[in-house]
């Protein structure tokens, strides 16, 4: 799938967000799209703070301007954003293993909502294959 339509199921993550509070920052390539698109708006004025959920998403949102909290937490995230590898029909989910899957699955549990952003080619008629 082209990384236009990444980019859109990333742009429309951003009508889930507050006006301001606490977002988290998930990791992956859609995840690194939804944080270059949620720059502007903090630049803009918008006061959102973000938790991110790997290394590499904290060098990337720092570079963009966006304002992080510590690693220690506890946090209370009004809302994550992250991606997924493969999502079936009835919205169940696999998320990837790599070296960020713990720090997902804690920010996860702190968000009061979370938000799975995927293009088509994540779809999966049976999960696994």
């Amino acid at each position: 799938m082209s990384d236009e339509a990444k980019r859109a199921a990333a742009r429309a993550a951003l009508a889930d967000l507050p006006e301001r509070g606490v977002v988290g920052l998930g990791s992956g390539s859609t995840s690194r799209l939804f944080v270059e698109e949620l720059a502007p708006l903090v630049r803009a004025g918008r006061a959102l703070v973000g938790v991110p959920t790997s290394e590499s998403t904290r060098e990337l949102a720092a570079s963009l301007g966006i304002p992080l909290l510590g690693d220690e937490g506890p946090w209370k995230i009004d809302v994550n954003v992250d991606g997924a590898d493969e999502v079936s029909e009835a919205l169940d989910l696999i998320k990837g293993g790599g070296a960020a899957h713990a720090r997902e699955k804690i920010v996860n549990y702190a968000s009061a909502r979370n938000v799975i952003i995927v293009d088509e080619s994540k779809l999966s008629s049976r999960l696994g294959e």
